[in-house]
């Protein structure tokens, strides 16, 4: 089996559960945060919206550069409407989707290199880059955001089974 087969299924049914996530952001508190040293909301779901980007850059180019010489560096994400942020996550997913299906063995195993103006911050295996940065890291900050619905009284979808406020399998 093609790597890709086995890395497809996955990336729908991961993708599918953020998004319905990314559905329950409540509009109107883009700045809350639970601490001060954590994200606002509003970054925190553009930043999950963003992660499947990681998928495109590691099997377009050898490299990426989140801060190039000459300040054209990338603006992150903030939600400014559900809608906003919706329409950005499903355009990365296809754009990730898209490029992950083409992709072939020999494409994961070459490496990819994160920069920071022009530093190698690391460089690993194109694999390495969709589970690690793309899959595990949307995963992580799902989680995070799950914690932030619950703590503004928002439903918490099922993630991997039942939450407190549903449960698919009753």
């Amino acid at each position: 089996m093609a790597i890709r087969d086995a890395l497809l299924p996955e990336f729908d049914h991961e993708m599918a559960t953020t998004r319905k996530v990314l559905e329950r952001v409540p509009e109107g508190k883009p700045d809350w945060k639970p601490h001060e040293k954590s994200m606002t909301m509003g970054r925190l779901a553009g930043h999950i919206a963003e992660l499947p980007t990681f998928i495109t850059w590691a099997l377009t180019a050898d490299s990426f550069d989140i801060n190039p010489a000459g300040g054209s560096g990338r603006t992150p994400l903030v939600m400014s409407s559900r809608k906003q942020l919706l329409e950005a996550f499903d355009k990365n997913v296809s754009s990730a989707r898209e490029v992950l299906a083409k992709a072939n063995d020999e494409d994961f195993m070459k490496s990819w290199s994160l920069l920071a103006g022009g530093k190698e911050m690391f460089k690993m295996p194109k694999i390495g880059v969709v589970r690690t940065f793309a899959f595990s890291h949307a995963i992580h900050h799902r989680g995070q955001l799950s914690v932030y619905l619950r703590l503004n009284d928002v439903a918490v979808p099922s993630i991997y089974g039942p939450s407190a406020d549903e449960n698919p399998f009753a």
